[in-house]
């Protein structure tokens, strides 16, 4: 894609801090990308119990970024990111590269407050669905339900329903092979992010679906009056699903804004 991204064109939901840009790279870029990630050391991935990853950057401490230089490969995709985004203030200088076998996913959470808040995620190989849940702070109380929620049982008892302060509602984004999904300030603050450890995803109710199928509908010369036939792993039409059958890896590209050279001079 040329020039600079428009935020408010790349858009998606409710959520003004919340931004997808599919096709960000071509699948060109995107075998060159994984030809390196898979060419690196194998000492270079650390194994957690649901998936592995490589750190690049250098390591993040309570106290900042002890860093280390990025290969080429990495420094040009960051750099891209970063003139066409212009929402990072200085350079990325940190990445996360995930990789998630088709049954694989992550647990909801926040990035901590190392990061300056805004975050750009690359995904590579396969679709998902990413889940974005308000913070626990947003939730209401019991008690506070009780005096908003009408619906009661015979006893009198009041239904357990997700009922959330301040507009804030869980909403979920389908992160297509090649694309780059950013959210900053109250999308990185009030919500924590996840995959479900699933192989069959729903995507009917993801905010991005129409930036989707209109995407891969001109990408395989399909009229965009028939978008579902679109996706190709959108098998189930009625049931709005993505079958994850390959490999999903995704770069997480952050900016910690402490930078120390020499550990011993904290």
């Amino acid at each position: 894609m040329e020039g600079r991204m428009d935020f408010d064109e790349c858009r998606v939901g409710d959520i003004p801090t919340v931004m997808y840009v599919p096709g960000f790279i071509s699948t060109t870029e995107e075998a060159h990308l994984l030809n390196n990630i898979y060419g690196a050391p194998v000492s270079k991935w650390k194994y957690l119990k649901s998936r592995r990853l490589q750190n690049w950057g250098g390591v993040v401490h309570e106290k900042g970024l002890l860093p280390q230089d990025f290969p080429a490969w990495l420094t040009k995709i960051t750099q891209r990111i970063l003139e066409k985004s212009r929402l990072f203030p200085s350079a990325i200088n940190h990445i996360l590269i995930n990789e998630y076998l088709p049954n694989q996913g992550i647990m909801p959470h926040q990035d901590g407050p190392a990061y300056f808040p805004v975050v750009a995620i690359l995904s590579l190989g396969s679709p998902v669905v990413m889940d974005f849940t308000p913070h626990s702070k947003f939730r209401l109380s019991t008690s506070a339900l009780k005096n908003t929620v009408d619906d009661k049982n015979s006893n009198g008892e009041v239904f357990e329903t997700d009922q959330w302060k301040d507009n804030h509602q869980p909403f979920s984004v389908l992160l297509m092979p090649c694309s780059l999904l950013i959210f900053k300030d109250d999308a990185y603050s009030d919500y924590l992010h996840g995959i479900k450890d699933n192989g069959v995803q729903e995507y009917g109710g993801v905010v991005n679906v129409n930036e989707i199928v209109a995407l891969t509908a001109q990408e395989v010369g399909l009229p965009l009056a028939s978008p579902e036939k679109a996706v190709e792993v959108m098998r189930d039409e009625d049931a709005k699903i993505i079958t994850r059958t390959k490999t999903r890896v995704s770069l997480t590209c952050r900016l910690v804004l402490k930078v120390h050279k020499n550990l011993f001079k904290f």
